[in-house]
């Protein structure tokens, strides 16, 4: 969601004053701000590029425990991350939440995130974190190839993602290019291959694959055999089983293990901006949301994303974290602006 530019100055002057009362009052929590001990009260604004429903289920958590109200602004990663930037100290976002890292880390370069409280921090493990320690990990989503069981064999399928360049699979595979999901796994491709093999894979996936508009369509293609497989997330296949099943079906999920590009685990992030007009509130929310309580949500609600913090388990559903053999990738190290540059070389974008 958009804030108009007309709107802008008085956003701007808002937050100036908004800041000026947190400094007489203090200045940012420094690391054991609660909810539950009293510190942290009143309102705050999350610009969420989260599954809507899946950070609603946490609001309402929070806000039933803490009393602390939440307004919530939706859009996607990118979007949301453009207009944190742009709107920078004068922005009236207090927590940022994303689908996938590269957009945290935009935000991140821009300099406009406080330090995540220690307790936050220690609630999720070094690995589902950025280095620098500015953002944490909330949730997590694993790359899969899905795939028409109707008309492939699992010993049919490719050994690596990298292999998805190869001639035999020319016409018989789909992304969706545009969204954050696909690009963040070509981040991930970038990180670890380096830029020449992304380069030549990217070009090669321009020759072999159909685009379709985002995971669901690209599921439903394959369950239609319009296609034989799409590279997408795992719970857009765990979430429609749950439903009727009218997409998936005839799909099944492929883990490419090994620590392959194609196992990537994508971290969801949460931060809290520097500019905050109610700092304590916003560390609050985002220790609830890692801590017991909101990775609960995760193992018993419907969004079928990983918990990741305070060691609770993924959805029984799920296959285990340490059966995905992910590649161990730094978050802060995902190149969103490499990737979209490389994408509209390759013709993609």
């Amino acid at each position: 969601m958009k804030i108009r530019n007309s709107a802008l100055a008085g956003i701007a002057l808002a937050a100036t004053a908004a800041l000026g009362l947190t400094a007489c009052g203090g200045g940012t929590p420094t690391g054991d701000s609660s909810a539950s001990n009293g510190a942290a009260s009143g309102e705050i604004t999350v610009y969420n590029a989260q599954h809507e429903s899946l950070t609603k289920e946490w609001v309402d958590a929070f806000t039933a425990e803490t009393g602390i109200k939440v307004t919530l602004r939706q859009g996607d990663d990118t979007e949301m991350s453009n207009q944190i930037i742009q709107e920078g100290q004068a922005s009236p976002a207090d927590v940022f939440l994303t689908e996938n890292s590269p957009a945290m880390t935009q935000v991140e370069n821009a300099g406009l995130f406080a330090d995540v409280n220690k307790d936050t921090l220690a609630q999720v493990p070094a690995e589902f974190a950025p280095s620098t320690g500015k953002w944490t990990g909330i949730a997590a989503r694993s790359t899969v190839l899905v795939y028409n069981k109707t008309k492939l064999t699992e010993d049919q399928l490719p050994k690596s993602m990298l292999d998805l360049a190869k001639p035999e699979w020319k016409g018989r595979w789909a992304a969706s290019p545009t969204g954050a999901d696909f690009q963040a796994i070509v981040s991930a491709l970038l990180e670890l291959k380096g830029e020449s093999a992304t380069e030549d894979w990217l070009k090669a996936m321009k020759d072999n694959s159909k685009a379709y508009k985002g995971n669901s369509t690209a599921m439903k293609a394959v369950n239609a055999g319009e296609v034989d497989a799409a590279l997408i997330y795992h719970y857009y296949y765990y979430g429609d089983q749950a439903k009727t099943g009218e997409n998936s079906n005839n799909v099944t999920p492929y883990y490419f293990k090994n620590e392959d590009p194609g196992a990537f685990l994508s971290v969801s992030g949460g931060g809290v901006l520097k500019s905050s007009k109610n700092a304590a509130a916003a560390q609050a929310f985002l220790k609830f949301i890692t801590g017991k309580k909101g990775q609960e949500v995760l193992k018993n609600g419907t969004s079928f994303e990983y918990a990741i913090g305070s060691d609770v388990p993924a959805n029984d559903k799920l296959v285990p974290i340490k059966d995905l053999q992910a590649p161990k990738i730094d978050a802060a190290k995902l190149n969103s602006q490499k990737v979209s540059d490389l994408m509209t070389q390759a013709g993609l974008l």
